[in-house]
């Protein structure tokens, strides 16, 4: 029998064993996603007969005589053709979405529900996962305008009265991405989603990885997989080249070691690759690593950072020079280090009346971005490497794959899709060198597509910090010392090793004034899954640590820690130190809101806890304690030592214009912004201009979507470019009426010349027939910066004989500057504070004492879900940044910095009892309460 598949049925029969998912992929129909193939996040959501149900562990056999409607086929079962399904419609009006990549399976679930499923979202979207948007967004467009009420509380402000009244689809508008009706239909294009009769030839790889810690390769047996029926070809490190380069992806590849080859001799963690097995299929391939037979030399491993830096410790990359490969001490497993003491913290602590000492520890988390690792390449007729690949930082991955493979750089390109998101897991070259390693070999395309167990074993995760904390202040309030021993975990190989030391032990620190600091902090290599890039870039460890001190400190002083971070912290004109003598010569307060930011987050916890007074909920019985807590960071605006944006702007035929930036678009939104910044200079509608992006061929160079560079970077190169294209425009349309330029006047779909319009389609046929081209293009090169600031608070209550926590409220404040759109920037922060929510107080890559990562499906990684994230309320400060474009400032990771330690300090407040490691899970409250004598006696569980 048949399986019908949008109303037509299909001539392909499944294959044995075969799951739906894969099933209707191969049809054609790209909308159906993988996030797990494990039936926990249901990006794969399709309707049988009208049922959700996750294709991914659904047999494709179970489908036959039945109707499947994917995402695709949706609008058909709701009308007329063309039109949307309400559902669809109401994510594309709401914004639904931010990366997109769950959104089909999010649209396919809550289009089956009726009013009573829509009252009760926390159960009926349990099974449908959303890393990127907090679930508000979500919530709202399941709902519509039907008047359900959003189960989780207040609704989200936002303030800032000096922020411009917007003109449509420009500067402060909530424009919708241009990419919605494509995410809402299915249509939008991943990575891996090629129409079929592009898939034709193409081969499959797959990768052996190590079962050991540390241990030599000795040999490799192909010859039962070259056997195997389909398989083409296995390569091993004999057929790798032999440079050494990193995976981290910066504008100076010399920030990172070269400790990594493609495919080495010597494995480091479980979970390295050892070979690649390329054939006709998946199956084959799979098939093809299980045959292979590899003899291995056992090494000593070392486990932990604090193991590593012992004497006579086994070494990771014992067998690299230190100075060629840009590792501080190999001898020693130090990939880097900073030493620094501004002033004397002895004179410091002798100085204060209260000190607080404090070990404080984060733990490994993964991004859990739902599209994995991914890459196609193949060579063309010109013998051109062609990449396409999921990746924040396409040109970047050129210039690796270049170097590695000692390529031209016209040679290759590269191109990113839409990217089903990122966190700062897609600054890295993890699947590209290998498919570009088969594709040169066999003149064939390869892809290479990770599970979602490879993502956890063997890509990156947040970098573990323990911080060696001790603090002092005068009874006043006058912060006297501060004194850090920090010791970091990058794993096997040093991608971002040294990045994440450097700039956590930077704004952290910076943000507070006081005349006496110290940081000792080690960057150590162990044979453990690498750690990499992840947002806040170590930002968030440190604040974790050093928000927590500010609250201990105010609690021994007796004073509100409010007015203890008010009397503390910088103000504009203040220098801002971290671990050099003088400030960051081209760091500046472009604008300052951080006050602001206190004010508003205090403000909204007051009438928080006024609501709830209001209506009888201040009293939750003898079992709860309840509490308040926040804390606040900085971020600087761009990362250090140059990050460049190229843009080109040119006026189209019909009247339109076309934006080529180098950005990807991975759920920041940036491509929005660029239209929007555009829009703006051109004085029309974002949706007259078309954003083509994170392609190498259609730029000079762009350094990437990462650290928070969309907006002030690349943004700042489109609008200079808009800029110079507005006064081409003005000056063409002068020439040919003979008139003075400001006479011309740019509107919406026009020319203004002295006083009569000219539509832009005909002004473009007359520059085409003069042979003029009216284009303009803008470059920014990441200096100078600014700084961005967020401050978070919560109120929670806190079961004494259960350890349950309840968030009753959580408030965000940012100063973002300008906000070019303020619907999408707040999804940014509510999408960051969910994601810290979920790092505070559940997630964790648990490593075991083999050194092999349990955690390695979503069913044992607890990730946000929708009943899981409270409504945030979000309030921006009023500010203009006089170096961001058009007055606006990143605001894209930041938000996930304060959360974890306001929690903390909000429990510390309620309970009394400092939590100083992450996960603050609830076992670890109530056996914290427990050892505090908070438990009742007759709740005390043996």
């Amino acid at each position: 029998m048949a399986i019908d598949i949008n109303g037509t049925p299909s001539d392909a029969t499944p294959r044995p064993g075969q799951c739906l998912r894969t099933f209707l992929r191969e049809q054609g129909n790209t909308g159906v996603k993988k996030g797990c193939d494990g039936g926990d996040c249901g990006a794969c959501t399709v309707h049988v007969d009208g049922t959700p149900v996750h294709s991914c562990i659904y047999p494709a056999v179970r489908a036959e005589g039945h109707s499947v409607t994917t995402i695709e086929g949706l609008a058909a079962t709701a009308g007329p053709a063309g039109d949307l399904h309400p559902v669809q419609q109401q994510f594309m009006e709401r914004q639904g979405f931010q990366c997109g990549f769950c959104t089909a399976g999010m649209v396919m679930t809550a289009a089956t529900f009726d009013d009573e499923q829509k009252d009760n979202l926390p159960r009926n979207l349990k099974g449908n996962l959303c890393r990127c948007t907090g679930y508000r967004a979500i919530a709202d467009a399941v709902c519509g305008d039907a008047g359900h009420p959003d189960p989780r509380g207040q609704g989200s402000g936002i303030a800032g009265e000096g922020q411009p009244d917007p003109e449509p689809g420009q500067l402060g508008d909530d424009v919708p991405a241009p990419a919605s009706r494509a995410v809402v239909t299915g249509t939008a294009r991943y990575t891996l989603d090629l129409p079929r009769e592009q898939q034709q030839g193409l081969l499959h790889l797959k990768i052996l990885r190590s079962p050991h810690p540390h241990a030599r390769v000795v040999s490799i047996n192909k010859d039962a997989a070259l056997q195997v029926p389909g398989v083409v070809a296995v390569f091993t490190h004999e057929d790798a080249p032999e440079q050494l380069f990193s995976t981290a992806q910066h504008e100076l590849f010399t920030d990172d070691p070269d400790d990594t080859r493609v495919l080495d001799d010597v494995v480091r963690f479980i979970g390295q690759r050892v070979a690649a097995v390329v054939a006709e299929s998946v199956p084959a391939a799979e098939a093809g690593v299980r045959a292979l037979a590899v003899d291995y030399e056992e090494l000593p491993a070392v486990l932990t950072p604090q193991d590593a830096l012992l004497p006579g410790a086994p070494l990771v990359h014992g067998d690299k020079d230190g100075t060629t490969a840009r590792i501080s001490r190999p001898d020693r497993n130090v990939v880097a280090e900073l030493h620094s003491e501004l002033g004397s913290v002895a004179d410091g602590f002798a100085a204060a009346d209260f000190i607080h000492e404090q070990t404080y520890r984060t733990q490994r988390v993964q991004h859990v971005a739902l599209e994995t690792h991914a890459a196609i390449a193949s060579v063309d007729d010109d013998g051109r490497l062609q990449v396409r690949t999921s990746s924040q930082v396409p040109f970047l991955v050129r210039r690796t794959l270049c170097r590695v493979f000692g390529l031209e750089e016209d040679q290759v390109h590269v191109v990113a899709g839409r990217v089903g998101g990122g966190f700062g897991g897609k600054q890295e070259v993890l699947t590209e060198d290998l498919v570009a390693l088969a594709a040169l070999k066999l003149k064939r395309p390869v892809q290479l597509e990770l599970t979602r167990t490879e993502q956890f074993t063997a890509t990156t995760t947040r970098h573990p910090f323990t911080i060696k904390l001790k603090a002092g202040a005068t009874r006043d309030g006058a912060l006297t010392a501060l004194e850090l021993d920090v010791l970091t975990n990058t794993g096997a190989y040093g991608n971002h090793g040294p990045g994440v030391m450097f700039h956590g032990c930077g704004e952290s620190l910076a943000v507070y004034k006081c005349a006496n600091k110290k940081v000792d902090a080690h960057a150590m290599y162990t044979n453990t899954v690498p750690a990499g890039a992840f947002r806040g870039y170590g930002l968030s460890q440190m604040v974790f640590a050093i928000e927590s001190a500010m609250d201990e400190l105010a609690a021994g002083i007796g004073m509100d820690p409010f007015e203890f971070r008010r009397k503390n912290m910088v103000r504009e004109g203040d220098h801002m130190l971290s671990t050099q003598p003088e400030p960051e010569e081209d760091v500046h307060y472009g604008s300052y809101g951080l006050d602001q930011c206190l004010d508003l987050v205090r403000d909204a916890l007051d009438r928080g806890r006024e609501r709830y007074r209001a209506a009888g909920l201040d009293e939750l019985g003898p079992d709860w304690m309840t509490g308040e807590g926040a804390a606040l960071s900085m971020i600087d605006t761009v990362p250090p030592r140059g990050h460049f944006a190229h843009s080109r702007l040119r006026l189209l035929p019909d009247g339109t214009y076309q934006a080529d930036v180098g950005t990807a678009e991975f759920g920041n939104g940036t491509t929005t912004v660029h239209a929007q910044l555009a829009a703006t200079a051109l004085a029309t509608d974002a949706s007259r201009v078309v954003v083509r992006q994170s392609d190498t061929d259609l730029i000079e160079h762009d350094t990437g979507a990462f650290g928070s560079s969309g907006t002030v970077v690349a943004g700042k190169a489109t609008l200079a470019a808009a800029e110079e294209l507005a006064v081409r425009i003005r000056a063409f349309a002068a020439g040919i009426r003979q008139t003075q330029a400001a006479a011309c006047v740019l509107e919406g779909d026009a020319v203004v010349i002295d006083g009569t319009p000219v539509a832009l389609a005909e002004l473009a046929q007359q520059a085409a027939d003069a042979g003029v081209e009216l284009a303009a293009e803008g470059r920014w090169g990441g200096t100078p910066r600014s700084v961005a600031f967020n401050v978070h608070g919560f109120r929670v209550a806190v079961n004494r004989g259960t350890g349950e926590l309840k968030i009753l409220q959580s408030v965000q404040a940012a100063d973002a500057g300008v906000v070019v759109n303020p619907r999408q920037c707040r999804g940014q922060i509510e999408g960051g504070i969910a994601q810290a929510i979920g790092a505070a107080l559940y997630e964790e890559v648990v490593v075991n004492d083999a050194g092999k990562v349990t955690t390695d499906i979503l069913r044992q990684y607890h990730i946000p879900t929708f009943a899981d994230v409270p409504r945030s309320e979000v309030y921006f400060a009023d500010t203009n940044d006089s170096l961001g474009p058009l007055g606006a400032k990143s605001m894209s990771e930041s938000p996930f910095n304060p959360v974890a330690p306001a929690l903390a300090n909000a429990i510390r407040n309620a309970t009394g009892v400092r939590f100083a490691s992450l996960p603050i899970a609830r076992d670890r409250i109530y056996l914290g309460l427990k050892a505090a004598g908070l438990v009742p006696a007759e709740q005390v569980l043996s």
